[in-house]
């Protein structure tokens, strides 16, 4: 199965990257993770944030395929225990289809991409910043596949 997160914005610390490469490497056996990056479109004072949003939205969409399983990450989104994302995986991988994850600029995303999501999820209800979305959620994504192949990394 293919679980690929979009995600707006190109310029991330190498820390960033070493720890969503960590946690991708580990679920390589069992789940095919990418990160495709979106340019930030530019902002300025008096830019029309809807219009960088639907840029950004473009760019974003442009990468989903038409029987991709789309998950928009959300503060407002559903929250999920370790195990029901375990047994969600579980349940994506008997349908065979490809997830992908979708993560926002700094105002979020536009509502072409939300309207094209099949669910909304939340990391938390805290505001996190994208750096640590990514790595949250491959690190999550790495212990739902552990739990589901009885490796003891996730611990009740």
């Amino acid at each position: 199965m293919r679980v690929s997160l979009v995600s707006v914005g190109t310029k991330m610390s190498g820390w960033v990257q070493s720890g969503v490469d960590e946690y991708a490497k580990r679920i390589q056996s069992s789940l095919r993770f990418s990160l495709t990056e979106i340019p930030l479109a530019q902002r300025t004072k008096s830019s029309n944030i809807s219009r960088c949003m639907q840029k950004e939205a473009e760019g974003i969409l442009a990468k989903i395929q038409d029987n991709d399983y789309v998950i928009t990450l959300e503060v407002a989104g559903k929250h999920y225990s370790t195990e029901e994302v375990a047994m969600r995986i579980a349940e994506f991988k008997a349908d065979g289809r490809n997830l992908v994850f979708l993560a926002g600029g700094p105002d979020g995303l536009h509502k072409s991409c939300k309207a094209r999501a099949n669910e909304q999820w939340s990391l938390s209800q805290l505001t996190l910043p994208h750096p640590l979305v990514r790595i949250l959620l491959v690190e999550q994504l790495y212990r739902a596949s552990s739990l589901l192949e009885g490796h003891p990394y996730h611990r009740q």
